[in-house]
């Protein structure tokens, strides 16, 4: 039987990717971003490769409101979702009391707020079924504070820290949750977030498929937390024995320009 994956951010990057991994195993989707067109061209091309079906559903999570609506709509559609997946986030470059404060909202909008309320909604059905998994992409951000995009860092350690409190809740229930934490990647996210030229991507990025193949791998397998990147996995033990203030210092060197 197919497995549907509802995925947010599936317009680019690590999100269409994570929809090109689930669909080359047969799954279905609900592929779910602000930008239609690009979801229906994304939904028309898994079809014609794979077979499977692809519900396109555009939302701007960053808008008040926007997750409930979109859960209700999953609902009205009598659509069962056994992965859920909250890939959708972005981020800013600068000084924190330089960034207009609308973006910071919004930031936080998407990546906790609407993050959150998407479990809340899915993770009971799962659990009344007996199965179910949970995917959030995080970043290796999470492991540390991050001057000049001190909000980003901050909203990457939320969706660690909770994902790994879910995951000891959740146990017994044969639903998992994982949090991909990957590195510098290439994506739109660069570009959107003014960090072109910025140390971290001048050493070189992942490419999205692979970030994305890691990520579905270690949600099928039920882990906690994945790393990406060989040059990566020592962070979060960094994190724990470097003073916060250094990492903080040297987290800014890495992001930067030239």
């Amino acid at each position: 039987m197919a497995t549907t994956a509802l995925i947010t951010g599936a317009s680019s990057g690590i999100g269409l990717d994570l929809a090109r991994v689930h669909a080359s195993r047969g799954g279905d989707l609900v592929l779910v971003a602000r930008r239609r067109d690009r979801l229906e061209e994304l939904a028309t091309q898994l079809h014609e490769q794979h077979g499977v079906s692809a519900v396109v559903l555009p939302c701007d999570l960053s808008l008040p409101g926007a997750a409930e609506d979109l859960h209700r709509e999953v609902v009205e559609r009598s659509i069962d979702v056994d992965y859920l997946i909250n890939n959708a986030g972005f981020g800013g470059y600068g000084l924190f009391h330089d960034i207009d404060p609308d973006r910071h909202e919004a930031m936080i909008q998407v990546n906790v707020l609407a993050l959150t309320k998407l479990m809340r909604a899915f993770l009971p059905g799962m659990i009344a079924l007996g199965s179910g998994r949970v995917l959030n992409v995080a970043s290796t951000a999470a492991f540390i504070p991050g001057p000049l995009q001190a909000v980003y860092f901050a909203t990457k350690a939320y969706v660690l820290s909770l994902t790994e409190a879910l995951a000891v809740e959740l146990a017994g229930t044969a639903v998992t949750v994982t949090a991909l934490c990957p590195g510098a990647t290439v994506t739109e996210f660069e570009a959107a977030a003014d960090l072109e030229g910025a140390g971290l991507f001048a050493r070189g990025a992942a490419t999205s498929m692979d970030v994305a193949e890691t990520g579905y791998r270690a949600m099928l397998d039920g882990r906690t937390v994945v790393v990406h990147g060989i040059r990566n996995k020592p962070i979060p033990l960094l994190a724990r024995l470097v003073p916060r203030r250094l990492a903080a210092t040297l987290a800014m060197k890495a992001m930067q320009k030239s």
